[in-house]
């Protein structure tokens, strides 16, 4: 019967042992690091404000504004990551270089757990290339969980696959690799339990179904991994929603619904710049944006084979198989699409495509050819260019959008609604965190209040409801006063109602 090989380098591969004057990739991570971190401090942090979602996330630990309401598909992972922080200031800047800086450190992190399998020139390049994605230098200093999916995948496999390098899972360093798995696994399925699953998957039938490399330690800590990083959600779910069968459901319907659903096309049109492409029902704008994602199974294949060639193919075909998994409920079992939810297959994905690199440029080096290092080197330049070039138009949407939020909050407060207040209605769940208020819905999938509550609590606190343009006041609101809102270029509220006490 034919055996896989072992995850372990051959005589073929001696770039994976360095030599004792070798550094190591410490510095040339170290140095990656940095450049990310910089340049998220310098075009992403300055002037940004929280997003939607990240004023949700923050307000449960801190913030501005009194706890938002928490649906069903959210996890609080990233809520105790923003908690040190959050308790410390409200600053916006603040918690964007806090975040800045610890992406950047876990960057390291992650691709360091795979110096004992990989080369230096494959780790940091594929350091690189992760980095150098618009969507994850965006999401570096956001409070949203998805980044950090990607770094513990990325770690999560690193331990695996240095677990199956070994002969056994013996001694400080075996419990060393199983803990560090497990403990992986948990902060993924903390952020998004559902990213812990798919991530937990291809990883546990991997170290019980390899023929000669079975661990079945390192499988239980996968699962209790995963157990741990649940159990938060799934405590709640007992709490807050008659149980986990019944939050799984109201998770699905907020999610649209979750079984077959062809998302490839819409994660395509939503590269242009599209934070959340939901309906993605809009033309496909800059089809130059997607050049690389198109290419990227093509490159994936052939850094597949030039990892063999070097004696490392079955940890390519592992990284590749994981960062699959990952993608898959996404491409294909969710209606909608944002850039973000792929961020843990491109960090997985990025191990292979950076085995091809480093082949195609030791080729071109073999053969000196100069005119192939210029190719290479200005193929990945104008990737870059266009990354860079989709993450000044994310920023700049992003900023206006968050100065929109700002405007409309300073004119509620004008007109008397300051803490303690509620807000109900169109964009409320932003809004008040900018005016300080909580936020309460009559409706959709924030709601957390009746109409009538509403006007009962209307009666002791100021109290608005925020309608949309076109957009019929609701009921709670007959006979209360309307102001205009400050002109936005985007969609959210044109006008509130009062409901004073």
């Amino acid at each position: 019967m034919y055996e896989c090989p072992p995850l372990r380098p051959t005589r073929n591969a001696p770039a994976t042992r360095p030599s004792r004057r070798t550094p190591g990739p410490l510095p040339w991570l170290a140095a990656v690091a940095v450049v990310f971190a910089a340049v998220q401090l310098t075009f992403v942090v300055p002037g940004s404000g929280l997003a939607w979602d990240e004023t949700v996330y923050v307000s449960q630990v801190g913030g501005n504004a009194p706890p938002a309401f928490f649906s069903a598909p959210r996890a609080r992972g990233i809520s105790y990551l923003v908690a040190p922080a959050a308790a410390l200031t409200t600053s916006t800047t603040a918690l964007r270089i806090y975040l800045a800086l610890l992406s950047a450190a876990g960057l390291v992190l992650a691709l360091w757990i795979w110096r004992k399998v990989l080369p230096t020139p494959v780790l940091v390049t594929a350091g690189a290339l992760f980095a150098g994605l618009w969507p994850t230098l965006f999401y570096g200093p956001a409070a949203m969980p998805n980044l950090w999916c990607a770094l513990g995948a990325l770690a999560a496999a690193g331990w695996v696959v240095t677990a199956m390098r070994g002969t056994a899972m013996r001694g400080t360093a075996g419990l060393a690799q199983a803990a560090g798995a497990g403990t992986a696994v948990a902060v993924v399925a903390l952020m998004r339990p559902a990213d812990g699953f798919w991530l937990a998957l291809p990883l546990a039938l991997a170290v019980v179904l390899v023929p000669g490399r079975r661990l079945p330690g390192l499988c239980a800590a996968l699962a209790g991994g995963l157990v741990a990083g649940c159990a938060p959600w799934a405590a709640e779910a007992y709490g807050r929603y008659g149980g986990l069968v019944a939050r799984l459901h109201r998770a699905g319907e907020i999610q649209g619904g979750l079984g077959w659903n062809f998302a490839v096309d819409d994660h395509l049109r939503s590269l242009a710049g599209r934070t959340l492409c939901r309906p993605c029902d809009i033309a496909w704008e800059s089809p130059a944006t997607a050049v690389w994602w198109l290419a990227l199974p093509l490159v994936v294949a052939g850094g597949i084979v030039a990892a063999r060639r070097a004696g490392r193919g079955a940890v390519a075909l592992l990284a590749t198989a994981t960062g699959v998994s990952m993608a898959v409920p996404y491409l294909f079992l969710v209606e909608y699409a944002a850039p973000r939810f792929l961020l843990p297959a491109y960090a997985l994905l990025a191990l292979p495509v950076a085995e091809y690199v480093a082949y195609l440029f030791a080729r071109a080096r073999r053969a000196r050819r100069p005119a192939g290092f210029v190719a290479l080197t200005l193929a990945l330049a104008a990737h870059l260019a266009v990354q860079l070039s989709v993450l000044s138009h994310v920023v700049r949407t992003s900023h206006t959008t968050s100065a929109e939020f700002a405007a409309t909050a300073r004119e509620l407060n004008r007109l008397g609604v300051r803490p303690p207040c509620v807000l109900s209605g169109d964009h409320a769940v932003p809004i008040a965190y900018y005016a300080g208020c909580a936020s309460r819905q009559t409706g959709g999938h924030d709601a957390s209040i009746t109409a009538e509550a509403l006007r009962a609590l209307a009666r002791h606190v100021p109290t608005a409801v925020l309608v949309a343009e076109g957009e019929e006041p609701p009921p709670v609101t007959d006979g209360s006063p309307a102001y205009p809102l400050p002109p936005a270029r985007g969609p959210g509220p044109r006008r509130t109602h009062l409901l004073y006490p």
